[in-house]
Order: C-alpha cells, then sequence, then structure tokens
C-alpha cells in the first residue's frame, strides 16, 4: 500500500521536554526504549523528509492549567502527572522539543486526556487538510499513541504506527502493542518504510 503525500498528515503525539529530555520528570521511565529506539532521531528524520514531500506535520500535546484544575479525574496516568509536576501550561517541561518545532504546521489544542481525538481539534484539522492517512509517533506506545489510533480508525482514517518513533515504558509492553494490538487497527512499520511508501 502507498500513502499520496498530500492526504497524508504524520500526528506527533507529545514530544514534549517532560517526556523527552534528560531532567525532567517523565524522561526516566522511557529512557531505555526511547534511547535504544533511537526514537527522537529517526523522528527527526521522518518530519524533514515528510515535509519535503508536503506531508502535514500535527503537533499534539498534552497540556494542563498550573494548578491541575482541568486535569478530571486524578487516577492512574493522570494522576501521575499531576504528582510529579508535568504538562503544566507555560512550563518548559510542557514544550514540544526544539529538534521538532520547525516543522510543525499545526498544533493540536485542547488535549488532556489519552486519545489524541478527544476534545481537541485534531479531526477538524485532518479533514478541512483534506487527509485520509495518519501515521502516528510518540509517547506512550500502548497508552495515548494507542488510544488515538483506535479513535482514528473509527473515523474511518487509514491509520500507520511509526514503531521505531514511539516509545513504552518497557520493551515488553512496546513489542506486545506492535504485535498483538496494532496490527488490528493499523499498519506497523519503520520510518524509513513509511516514507518509501509515499508517493
Amino acid at each position: 500500500m502507498s500513502f499520496k503525500a498530500e492526504e497524508t498528515a504524520v500526528i506527533l503525539i507529545e514530544f514534549q521536554n517532560d517526556f523527552c529530555k534528560p531532567g525532567f520528570p517523565l524522561y526516566p521511565g522511557v529512557e531505555k526504549v526511547l534511547t535504544e529506539n533511537r526514537v527522537i532521531e529517526n523522528t527527526v528524520e521522518l518530519v524533514k523528509k515528510a515535509k519535503e514531500k508536503r506531508v502535514l506535520i500535527i503537533g499534539c500535546p498534552i497540556t494542563f492549567e498550573p494548578d491541575y484544575r482541568d486535569l478530571g479525574q486524578e487516577f492512574g496516568i493522570k494522576a501521575n502527572a499531576k504528582k510529579v509536576g508535568a504538562f503544566r501550561k507555560g512550563t518548559r517541561g510542557a514544550e514540544f522539543i526544539d529538534e521538532l518545532k520547525p516543522y510543525i504546521d499545526i498544533y493540536v489544542e485542547g488535549k488532556r486526556g489519552l486519545d489524541g481525538f478527544h476534545g481537541t481539534n485534531l479531526d477538524t484539522i485532518l479533514r478541512y487538510c483534506g487527509i485520509k492517512n495518519v501515521a502516528i509517533a510518540g509517547f506512550l506506545t500502548n497508552v495515548c499513541v494507542e488510544s488515538t489510533a483506535r479513535t482514528a480508525f473509527d473515523l474511518n482514517y487509514k491509520v500507520v504506527i511509526l514503531r521505531d518513533c514511539t516509545a513504552a515504558l518497557s520493551w515488553e509492553e512496546q513489542q506486545y502493542a506492535e504485535t498483538k494490538l496494532f496490527p488490528l487497527i493499523a499498519e506497523v512499520m519503520t520510518h524509513k518504510e513509511f516514507l518509501e511508501k509515499l508517493k
């Protein structure tokens, strides 16, 4: 299967300093898979080459008010974000990493949960831009990436998961998502394989 570049978007889920950079609170959890999978390097190469082919590059951050009044239920992974002070609006940690900023065309607004579509303008952006195919990268593979991919599938987009541009808290979780979960709703491939399929 090939993809028309003008009908394709790359969605970058939570490539924020709080996840991606040493010294920020969530980095230790993803460090192993992030570094061994070369996620940052692969994603920079991905967006640089995809943008040259006129693929739409979308940044999809998660952010909360500084006092977390908009957090919703304080349970599980969201409770942990508050506990460690992650993703607070106006902080360096909530910003997208500098390496990707030059390539992003549009940022999604309103993401406060796991799914990049829920409560945001993502579907509107994609439809107004004539997008039929979405390639998803980011964090966590089996949480926000998976939630966003499931909704994209239900909304009738063709979905690609970029396995070398995603990271989970462990290789066990990463590989389970790649081999057991994603094949039901998406094509799983490397960023190089994806770039080769762009027409």
